[in-house]
C-alpha cells in the first residue's frame, strides 16, 4: 500500500489497486456461472412454475384475500414496491446503456436470459425469507438470507449468515447510498444546482422517511415507484411508436449479435455475455439476497404466495423497463455514437423524441432517491442482525450522513467499483444457501394449492 501511495500519490489509485483483484473474484466467471446455475437449478426443479404462474403472482399482489390475521408489517404490494424501489434505478437507465455500449446490442439477449432464470431465484429467496423469518425485540418481522442461512442450515453456518450481513451492511452504504447520491448530485450539477444543496435537501428528505421505519419507507415507495415507472414506460413507448418501423430490426440486431463479438468493444463473445449477465444481475439483484429482506416484512402466512409476488420484481425490472430502455437506444441508433451510460440514454431519448431527454435526468433523480430509501432498510436489517436493535438509530444517522458526503465527494469510477465488489460478495453466501435449501423451496411449492 505504501508503494502504491508513493508511486501514484492518489487515494483513489490505492483503493482501485486493492479493489480490482477482489472485484475480479467477486464478479468473475465462477460467480456469474454460480448465479446462472442457481437460477437454472431452481427453475427446472420448480418445473418452470415461476414463468407459468406470473399471472397468479399479479393476482396475489393486488388481492385482498389474505386473512386478516396474517402476520407482518406491510402489505404484499408494499413489499414488492419496496424491493422495486431498491432495484429500479441507475441500472435500468445507465446500466443498460453501458451494457450496449460495451457489449453491443447482443448483450441485451443475455440480460433477458439471466433475468428469466432470475425470476426463479427471486421466488426462492422470498419463499425462504418468509418461511424462516423472525420477530425482533421491537415486534418487527425480520428476515432475509442471514436468517434463512442460520435458521435453515443451522448454527454451524452462522459464519455464512454473518458474512452476508456484513457485506450487505457495507454494500448498502455503497451501491444503495453513496453511488446514488453521487449520480443525483452530478446530474443536477450539470444544470447548475450545487452539490452541497442537493446533499442537504436529499439528506432531509431521506431522514424524514427512514426515521419512520419500514412502514413509512413502504408507503413512500408505493406512492413514488408505480407513478415514475409508468411515466418512464409511457415515454419509452411513445418513442418506439414514433420509430415503430425500426423495432423489428432492433430485435433482429439483438439476436444476431448475441452470439458474436461483432458489436462488442473487445470484439469477443465473452464480452457480450459478460456485460449482459453483469448488467442484468445489477439491474434486478436476483441472487444478491437484498429483495427478500423486504418481502420478509410482508403481511402473509404463506411463503409461496409471497414468493410469487416477489418474482414479479425481476420480470418488471429487467424484462419490461430495461427492455424499454434498450429498444429506445437501439432503434434510434444512438449506441453507434460512442457514448455510454446515462449520456447515451439521454441522447437516444432526445433523438427518438426531441426534448424527451429530461425524463432520463428526472428518472435518474427519482429512481436514485427511492433506491436510497429501499437500501436503507436492507442495510438497517443487516446491521440489526449483527449488532441488535440498539444499532438501528445510529445506523439511520450514519445513513443520512453518507447521503450528504456522497453528494459532494467521491470519484465515479472508484465509488462504483467498490460498490460493485461488495454486491458480488453479498451474492456468494446467498447463492450457497439457495442451493442447499432448494429442497425446502421445492417442498413448500409442491404443498401449495394454486388457484386456477
Amino acid at each position: 500500500m505504501i508503494y502504491f501511495a508513493q508511486a501514484n500519490g492518489s487515494i483513489e489509485t490505492i483503493i482501485e489497486a486493492i479493489n480490482n483483484p477482489i472485484n475480479s473474484f467477486a464478479w468473475g466467471w465462477p460467480t456469474l456461472i454460480l448465479i446462472a446455475l442457481t437460477g437454472f437449478v431452481l427453475m427446472v426443479g420448480l418445473g418452470f412454475m415461476p414463468l407459468i404462474r406470473i399471472p397468479y403472482g399479479i393476482r396475489m399482489t393486488i388481492s385482498r384475500s389474505e386473512k386478516l390475521e396474517a402476520k407482518g408489517d406491510i402489505s404484499a404490494f408494499q413489499a414488492l414496491m419496496t424491493s422495486l424501489s431498491a432495484t429500479i434505478g441507475t441500472g435500468n437507465i445507465a446500466g443498460v446503456a453501458a451494457a450496449i455500449a460495451i457489449g453491443g446490442p447482443g448483450a441485451v439477449f443475455w440480460m433477458w436470459l439471466i433475468a428469466l432464470f432470475g425470476i426463479a431465484t427471486k421466488y426462492a429467496e422470498a419463499v425462504l425469507s418468509v418461511h424462516f423469518r423472525e420477530v425482533d425485540s421491537l415486534g418487527n418481522y425480520v428476515g432475509g438470507p442471514m436468517y434463512y442461512i442460520r435458521n435453515g442450515l443451522g448454527p454451524k453456518w452462522s459464519f455464512l449468515a454473518a458474512s452476508f450481513a456484513l457485506f450487505g451492511m457495507f454494500a448498502g452504504f455503497g451501491i444503495g447510498n453513496g453511488v446514488q447520491c453521487f449520480e443525483v448530485s452530478s446530474a443536477l450539477a450539470a444544470i447548475g444546482i450545487p452539490r452541497l444543496l442537493t446533499g442537504i435537501v436529499m439528506g432531509i428528505l431521506v431522514f424524514g422517511v427512514i426515521i419512520g421505519g419500514v412502514k413509512r419507507i413502504a408507503k413512500a415507495a408505493s406512492a413514488i415507484v408505480p407513478i415514475m415507472a409508468l411515466v418512464y414506460i409511457f415515454v419509452c413507448l411513445s418513442i418506439l411508436v414514433v420509430n415503430f418501423a425500426s423495432v423489428p430490426a432492433a430485435f433482429a440486431t439483438i439476436f444476431s449479435t448475441a452470439f458474436t463479438g461483432k458489436a462488442a468493444v473487445g470484439g469477443t463473445l465473452t464480452q457480450v455475455i459478460l456485460m449482459g449477465f453483469k448488467r442484468g444481475i445489477f439491474s434486478n439483484e436476483a441472487g444478491l439476497g437484498s429483495a427478500p429482506i423486504a418481502h420478509a416484512a410482508a403481511k402473509t402466512n404463506d411463503p409461496v404466495r409471497q414468493g410469487t409476488v416477489a418474482m414479479l420484481g425481476t420480470f418488471i425490472d429487467t424484462l419490461i423497463i430495461c427492455t424499454m430502455t434498450a429498444l429506445v437506444i437501439i432503434t434510434t441508433g444512438a449506441y453507434l455514437g460512442g457514448e455510454s451510460g446515462a449520456n447515451l440514454s439521454i441522447i437516444a431519448f432526445n433523438s427518438g423524441l426531441p426534448g424527451s431527454g429530461w425524463i432520463v435526468t428526472f428518472g435518474l433523480v427519482i429512481f436514485a432517491f427511492t433506491t436510497i430509501l429501499g437500501w436503507s432498510f436492507y442495510g438497517e436489517k443487516c446491521t440489526e442482525y449483527l449488532f441488535g436493535v440498539k444499532a438501528i438509530y445510529p445506523f439511520r444517522l450514519c445513513w443520512v450522513a453518507v447521503v450528504l458526503i456522497g453528494s459532494i465527494a467521491g470519484d465515479r469510477g472508484v465509488v462504483w467499483g467498490v460498490a460493485d465488489t461488495l454486491n458480488g460478495l453479498m451474492a456468494i453466501p446467498n447463492l450457497v444457501a439457495l442451493i442447499l435449501l432448494s429442497g425446502t423451496v421445492f417442498k413448500l411449492t409442491k404443498e401449495h394449492k394454486f388457484d386456477l
